[in-house]
């Protein structure tokens, strides 16, 4: 992507703190770059909650099956886990700022080709496409931060960002359901376009790559097995969600396993690992992403369990199930930039465990709901889950780039990009099965992307299969609060470490 004569990222040897660099942007031209980094998150955030409301619309206007209707969804997460890590050092290599530009035009060139999308095939195939823009955006969208803000005013900056993404899954919510509804779900491809080119246009004008490139190696045979690795394990447990148990899935969840064995061979050999371990050699590193990766495994499926419940058992419309979420995306959104203040002035410890916490108790508000309490009740869950997302969003993104060395914030965002990732994909999956437990895998498959509705004793039945879900859940999003808790035993510094050197808290 080309570079632009106006400077909005801090230098390579700013962010290290070298003696006569650069001095920092002026705060309206760091305000600039923020804004930039903040149309990516809100693209990705509506994109995260647009599609879940179309995917009816779109298996009925493709005439698709339900396993392939579920790969709209698991196609994209998937290319954003394989790839984080790798466009990550990328940016390291080539520019943080030009991966994130190219980001953006690969992102939208997928929105219109999906928005184009004639079979399975095709809108799948844009899907991967799109992801690989969004991972582009992702992996290098921290590090622009960390190089835009010094250590110590971070948790602001990833508060906004909190912000943001919950003002996308709140326009994501109300466009889908509008979108879907009054116009074509091709639309909820076909906005990211206008938003996508301004976006990129402010990129080329505010944002400037001015540090030395770090010369990196891709592991590519890392890359492989861990996609086909996931890729097994995933289509068996798509599959069993929709059909019993067969010796082929037998046969793809154990080559998946294997694969992801080979994967762990590979990486502990590879001088540039896709999982760089030695960023698990800083002892706030491990807790951080794994927390990471449990927070996304216990709260990515809430959404698509909420609207089950509300579309299936409670039989609401998109649009009305929409509009009864949004003031959960309102709340969070409203609180983000306040969250990331808290984490500024605490560390990251307190407000990423409390975020956990809160979020512990949404869940147990979730499965409260049957066929005759409130409808109030998911939307207050919704509200919740979202403040605690808020609290643990800004502190732990804040934690994990204060501790990785200056010279390594790409791979280091790109490592908690992919644990996140990694908790998505495979909380879609499990929150399915485990909710599939009293009653056909289809029918309960079918309710999820709003094609039936169910009826007489099968509601209570279905209803009960989500509190049970919900409560598996809640002990993920424990565990994750527990390994949270853990980093208080260490030591975060308030300033940036010395290249090379382990900090954490």
């Amino acid at each position: 992507m080309p570079e632009c004569a106006e400077t909005a990222v801090v230098s390579e040897t700013t962010a290290a703190g070298s003696a006569g660099a650069s001095a920092p942007p002026s705060p309206p031209r760091r305000g600039l770059g923020m804004l930039v980094v903040m149309i990516g998150v809100l693209i990705a955030a509506i994109d995260g909650t647009i599609v879940v409301l179309a995917l009816p619309a779109i298996e009925h206007d493709l005439n698709i099956s339900l396993t392939s209707v579920t790969w709209v969804v698991v196609a994209y997460l998937l290319v954003v886990t394989v790839l984080a890590t790798q466009v990550g050092r990328l940016g390291d290599m080539y520019g943080r700022v030009r991966m994130y530009e190219a980001g953006f035009v690969i992102f939208v060139l997928g929105s219109v080709l999906c928005a184009l999308a004639w079979n399975a095939t095709a809108i799948i195939g844009f899907r991967v496409l799109q992801g690989l823009g969004a991972a582009l955006i992702a992996a290098n969208s921290g590090a622009v931060i960390a190089e835009l803000y010094p250590p110590q005013e971070r948790g602001r900056a990833y508060g906004f960002n909190a912000f943001v993404f919950s003002l996308g899954s709140v326009l994501g919510v109300l466009l889908g359901g509008v979108i879907v509804t009054y116009v074509s779900w091709r639309w909820i491809f076909w906005i990211n376009l206008p938003v996508g080119l301004v976006a990129l246009v402010l990129a080329a004008r505010v944002l400037r790559d001015r540090g030395e490139r770090v010369r990196r190696r891709l592991d590519s045979l890392g890359m492989i097995s861990l996609g086909l690795g996931l890729f097994g394990v995933l289509w068996a447990m798509t599959k069993l969600a929709v059909e019993p148990l067969n010796a082929t899935q037998i046969g793809c969840l154990v080559g998946g396993v294997a694969l992801l064995g080979a994967f762990a061979f590979i990486e502990v050999r590879h001088k540039e690992p896709t999982l760089d371990l030695s960023l698990f050699r800083i002892p706030a590193m491990v807790p951080s992403l794994l927390a990471s990766l449990l927070q996304s495994l216990g709260s990515f499926a809430v959404l698509f369990l909420v609207i089950m419940y509300l579309q299936g058992p409670r039989g609401l419309s998109p649009i009305a199930a929409s509009l009864l979420l949004v003031p959960g995306y309102v709340i969070g959104a409203m609180v983000g930039p306040y969250t990331g203040r808290v984490a500024d002035r605490l560390g990251p410890v307190i407000p990423a465990t409390a975020g956990l916490g809160i979020s512990v108790i949404a869940l147990v508000i979730f499965a409260q709901m049957t066929t005759t309490s409130s409808l109030w009740l998911p939307a207050i869950g919704n509200a919740v889950i979202m403040v605690g997302g808020s609290f643990f969003y800004s502190a732990n993104s804040s934690a994990v780039m204060k501790t990785a060395p200056p010279e390594r914030l790409g791979i280091a965002s790109g490592v908690l990009r992919t644990f996140a990732s990694v908790g998505m994909v495979f909380s879609f999956t499990i929150a399915i099965l485990v909710a599939a437990h009293s009653i056909p895998r289809s029918t309960a498959f079918a309710i999820f992307v709003g094609t039936t509705s169910l009826y007489g004793r099968d509601v209570a039945a279905f209803t009960g299969g989500l509190s049970v879900a919900f409560y598996t859940l809640m002990g993920i999003m424990a565990l994750a609060a527990a390994l949270s808790a853990i980093r208080g035993r260490g030591n975060v510094r308030k300033t940036e470490p010395e290249p090379g050197t382990a900090a954490g808290r």
